[in-house]
């Protein structure tokens, strides 16, 4: 089971996760993280020695330490999960955490990036020295002219782009498939990369059937060393990186088709959302946006 693990019985409750409920490796991570966190926070005897008071303690601890209302949610959820297996497996008579109150959540408006601050950002991309340039351009070009998730990126076969695709097929959340665009510019920064790509193989090892190999244990690029690549690229560009990530890309990919006039179904599907309210969120930016560019532009606007 990947990601900390405390105690037998958060390793077997992570696999009743697994088994029985369906998790995807990242939710088991990040529960297996949120359980070792209460675990090394709570007194001697950690998740089944606690008492309702060190619980609420705890809980109360993460709006100190700075996390979001969202983690702070899932941390929530980790630990009323895993004392309702508890109480089914008969190791515990009491549910500590049932007075746990779940912290308010807002809609924050998703973060994005101006048109401007992307092309400044593809353009740091192709001006990357030491190597890497056709990769990491073929990167943000997909990822902004996709909406791609970065595990669905990441994963990308090699396969999948050979013929210079101008639509991907990808299989997202709940193994649903749908269709991802790849425009001009992304298609022949593909095209660059898989040049590059071939050249560099070393003759008589077979090839990898990831689009953007590495040597580390998945075989290819992680979301984490994209992230550093991003970092990097948006201080070449001048771009604050605490700004830019992989998901800020498909942030931008949505925002910039609503403020274009693109409709809200189509870039549901684009995004692969079940929920339109999920992608609903995007129209505010867009809004936002648009009533900033009128207010600094029209010549009947005043300030208040």
């Amino acid at each position: 089971m990947s990601g900390p693990v405390s105690s037998p019985q958060v390793e077997a409750f992570l696999e009743m996760m697994a088994v029985e409920r369906d998790a995807s490796p990242h939710t088991l991570s990040a529960y297996a993280r949120d359980l070792a966190d209460a675990e090394g926070a709570l007194p001697a005897g950690g998740l089944l020695k606690a008492d309702e008071a060190a619980i609420e303690a705890w809980f109360a601890s993460l709006s100190t330490r700075g996390l979001s209302a969202a983690t702070a949610a899932r941390r929530r959820s980790a630990v009323r999960q895993f004392y309702r297996f508890a109480l089914g497996e008969g190791w515990r008579t009491d549910d500590p955490s049932r007075r746990i109150d779940a912290p308010k959540q807002g809609r924050p408006l998703p973060r994005t990036l101006s048109r401007d601050e992307v092309e400044r950002l593809l353009a740091a991309s192709a001006g990357r020295e030491n190597g890497g340039r056709e990769r990491m351009l073929a990167l943000v070009e997909m990822a902004y002219a996709s909406g791609l998730r970065v595990s669905e990126l990441l994963a990308l076969k090699v396969e999948a782009v050979r013929r210079d695709p101008a639509w991907l097929i990808v299989r997202g959340k709940g193994g649903k498939e749908r269709l991802a665009p790849l425009n001009t510019a992304a298609r022949q920064a593909v095209t660059a990369w898989l040049t590059i790509r071939d050249a560099t193989r070393k003759p008589k090892t077979p090839d990898s059937p990831w689009l953007f190999p590495s040597r580390g244990a998945s075989g290819h690029l992680t979301p984490r060393r994209f992230a550093q690549m991003l970092d990097q690229a948006a201080i070449d560009a001048n771009i604050d990186p605490a700004r830019v990530s992989p998901h800020v890309l498909r942030h931008a990919f949505a925002t910039h088709l609503l403020e274009g006039g693109a409709d809200l179904r189509v870039v549901q599907t684009l995004l692969g959302h079940a929920d339109i309210a999920t992608t609903q969120i995007y129209t505010h930016v867009a809004t936002d946006r648009l009533t900033q560019v009128v207010n600094q532009h029209h010549p009947l606007a005043r300030e208040e």
